[in-house]
């Protein structure tokens, strides 16, 4: 049984809805769903009545929330102290979750300006795909993450390092691969290759690219794009900065219409540790932003 599906439970019982409670967890409404019906499986037991007007926890449903507060209340006091008796050596280690090409063309100025403030700070990177990106930082799995920033997040802080314009990635014998530019009415019928449950923002940023074709490929990795376009004849909707990190012959990356997507360092909104401070600092040099870099190797300050 996981700990993260007594976590939707405890939540699922304090909202009775299912709407509210999966916007907590930063997942969509249908895998919220999805998830507690697989724990009632697990339990063999319904935990919720469900009507068209109300969700209520049945007797079974009671039992298990009350046992899971016990038992999460335990579960977060054990890495609290975790945390804190690691605090320490946890400084000069920074869990930095990665989506996609990262900071892209970005990465050598948030480098230097993070190893100027942090000399010998250890770096572990960890993979982040589409679904979980934002959940990572949340939950603690990573201390930060650089990936798309599509909107506010409850808990979440974001500092933007770079935007891209947007692009359809299409097969390159597509009759929209010759087109200058799209509009998202060119491509409104897609066929779009489908992703796993995203979170709403993620959802409203991609419009009908968040609506699949039928049968479509997953795909859980902005690397993987352009591979399951040229193979499958689907489209995707993409940073037109991805065409240098990805290239294919047999895809064209065709400039899209829209928002440009946006590549921030995104952090727990109350995690003041230096380390991520000096994190946020280095995303808005790196950018280009005016900031003053407090410390270096050398015991000077860098402007920029």
């Amino acid at each position: 049984m996981e700990i993260r599906l007594l976590r939707y439970v405890v939540t699922l019982a304090e909202e009775l809805h299912f709407g509210r409670a999966a916007k907590r967890h930063h997942i969509s409404q249908q895998p919220f769903g999805q998830y507690i019906r697989r724990l009632e499986h697990e339990v063999g037991a319904p935990l919720f009545e469900r009507t068209s007007r109300r969700v209520t926890p049945t007797p079974a449903g009671v039992r298990l929330v009350a046992e899971a507060r016990v038992l999460l209340d335990a579960v977060d006091q054990l890495a609290e102290r975790a945390r804190s008796e690691g605090a320490g050596r946890d400084e000069q280690t920074l869990r930095l979750g990665v989506l996609g090409f990262g900071a892209g063309q970005r990465w050598d100025d948030l480098r230097a300006a993070l190893n100027a403030q942090v000399p010998g700070l250890r770096i572990e990177y960890a993979d982040l795909d589409l679904s979980t990106q934002y959940r990572a930082v949340l939950d603690r799995t990573v201390d930060a993450g650089i990936m798309w920033h599509a909107g506010s997040v409850d808990g979440l802080r974001s500092d933007v390092v770079l935007s891209s314009p947007r692009a359809a990635v299409v097969p390159a014998r597509s009759q929209l691969a010759d087109a200058t530019s799209l509009t998202m009415d060119d491509v409104a019928d897609g066929p779009w290759l489908a992703t796993p449950p995203l979170s709403p923002v993620m959802r409203e940023w991609l419009g009908p690219a968040a609506e699949p074709g039928p049968n479509a490929p997953v795909v859980r990795q902005p690397a993987a794009i352009p591979t399951a376009v040229a193979t499958s004849g689907y489209i995707a909707l993409h940073a037109e900065a991805a065409r240098d990190f990805y290239p294919r012959p047999d895809v064209r990356f065709v400039p899209l219409e829209g928002a440009a997507p946006e590549i921030a360092v995104i952090t727990r909104a109350d995690d003041e540790r230096p380390t991520i401070a000096a994190l946020r600092r280095a995303a808005r040099f790196a950018r280009g932003g005016t900031v003053t870099l407090p410390v270096t190797e050398q015991g000077s300050h860098r402007d920029r």
